[in-house]
């Protein structure tokens, strides 16, 4: 598909700035309490951006589509992640604060995968890194983290476990937090 250099400066434009306000509002919502105000403000915000990042990622990939495939599938894999885990947590399902741990987190290493993929040979540092690193590095880093957030997450009691006496927990409720 042709397509002229003012088209592909703004999708390109576009898809920066919704790059960067992802990784911004991404780290908001980690690092804040999970209550509501600011982490649900920052959630929000950043799936709205991840939304218009793989948007803009899928007419960059139909532009140049043999230098952009595997970007294209970090990008839908960054996308199906975030919405699989904004699904688990809006429709309640059984263990879905874990999966969107899970999904959230992987939706933002696969956004930064991407990124480096695409401009770690631009930058300073990552330019000395051999190719495959920018490949592995944010996984490295954001799976680990991934983990210990799990590991804190309290882990939902199974149907009909516990005890059935007054004041004891029923099976929907979560083992209480174990900080380690």
């Amino acid at each position: 598909m042709a397509a002229g250099p003012l088209l592909f400066g703004v999708l390109i434009g576009a898809h920066v700035l919704a790059g960067l306000a992802c990784v911004v509002t991404g780290v908001v919502a980690m690092l804040s309490p999970k209550r509501a105000g600011r982490h649900p403000t920052a959630g929000t915000i950043y799936y709205g951006c991840l939304s218009a990042v793989f948007a803009t990622a899928s007419l960059l990939a139909a532009l140049r589509w043999s230098e952009d495939f595997p970007l294209f599938v970090v990008g839908t894999l960054a996308f199906l992640s975030a919405s699989l885990g904004r699904t688990a947590l809006r429709q309640r399902w059984r263990g879905g604060v874990r999966l969107r741990i899970a999904c959230m987190g992987a939706s933002y290493v696969l956004l930064l995968t991407g990124f480096y993929v695409e401009s770690g040979a631009k930058l300073p540092l990552w330019r000395e890194l051999p190719p495959v690193a920018y490949w592995l590095v944010p996984g490295a880093v954001g799976i680990p983290l991934i983990v210990r957030a799990l590991l804190r997450e309290p882990v939902p009691l199974p149907e009909g476990a516990g005890s059935t006496r007054r004041g004891a927990r029923s099976g929907a409720e979560e083992h209480p937090r174990v900080r380690g």
